[in-house]
């Protein structure tokens, strides 16, 4: 129940910062507006600053077992690249990150629906497909 009161609270963090509005995400990619660039500057730092904590302090997870975070695997650049390129060009044509379209299919925007599907059934068909793919 935690999880789920968690979700929702970030939803609403997430609407009321306008991280979900189609128009925001647009200012972004057209370089018009520095609002999303703060707002994703931001979470990099606190990831940052959340993982040197992590490794510093030797945190636990819920079940008492020591968080490990492996080095990045640097021989898979190319593969970063591709990905993210992928992404990117998903993000700006729908106007939504995968994350934020909860929010917005919540907040009642159900044209959300669409790409929301669209996104797990790719996710699907690469879990399907992962094994005849060249990794």
């Amino acid at each position: 129940m935690r999880f789920i009161l968690s979700g929702i609270v970030f939803g609403f963090i997430l609407v009321k910062s306008e991280v979900v509005s189609w128009f925001r995400i647009q200012e972004m990619f057209r370089f018009d507006s520095i609002h999303m660039y703060g707002i994703i500057g931001l979470a990099v730092m606190v990831g940052m600053i959340a993982t040197m904590l992590i490794k510093k302090w030797n945190v636990k997870d819920v079940n008492g077992d020591p968080i490990s975070i492996k080095e990045k695997d640097n021989s898979k650049t190319k593969n970063y690249i591709i990905g993210g390129t992928i992404f990117g060009l998903g993000w700006g044509l729908t106007g939504a990150c995968p994350g934020p379209m909860y929010a917005l299919i919540g907040s009642g925007y159900l044209i959300f629906l669409i790409p929301t599907l669209s996104a797990i059934f790719g996710a699907l068909a690469y879990g399907y497909l992962k094994p005849n793919l060249p990794h």
